[in-house]
């Protein structure tokens, strides 16, 4: 059995996806589960996606119990990692760099993002930085 390619996926997909169904972003996010790739979650990364999501619940037509219950399935389909280095101060912004904590102690692939430029520099741990549509096009999931 093949291993799915392990993906980080940063908060400004996630928010973008939940917003419109029209979107790569969304086209992404109904990938989570399924046999495309496999995304990666530690402990202060799903606080970080509960945090942004509650910011933006209005936005996105979600209420709290919604945002719980998508989460919920996020920690069973992905996988969990601790973290046990921390790579501190490497990006500009904090709550990117606990991304990039993820994405190398889970050996991901990709960071899935719409902010690119924020993660300039992932390059050094063989990590790439796509946005939706190209990363979505690589795997095979859109043409």
């Amino acid at each position: 059995m093949a291993t799915l390619q392990r993906v980080i996926v940063d908060t400004s997909v996630l928010v973008a996806g939940l917003r419109s169904r029209r979107g790569t972003a969304f086209r992404l996010l109904s990938e989570i589960g399924r046999t495309s790739f496999e995304i990666a979650l530690s402990v202060p990364l799903v606080l970080e996606y509960e945090d942004v999501l509650l910011r933006h619940a209005e936005d996105v037509g979600l209420a709290a119990d919604d945002i719980d219950a998508l989460l919920d399935y996020f920690c069973r389909v992905g996988h969990l990692q601790r973290i046990f280095f921390l790579w501190r101060p490497l990006l500009p912004d904090p709550k990117d760099d606990l991304v990039l904590e993820v994405a190398v102690a889970a050996e991901c692939k990709a960071v899935v993002t719409y902010n690119v430029r924020h993660f300039a520099g992932t390059e050094q741990f063989g990590i790439q930085v796509s946005e939706p549509g190209p990363f979505l096009r690589d795997i095979g999931v859109l043409k």
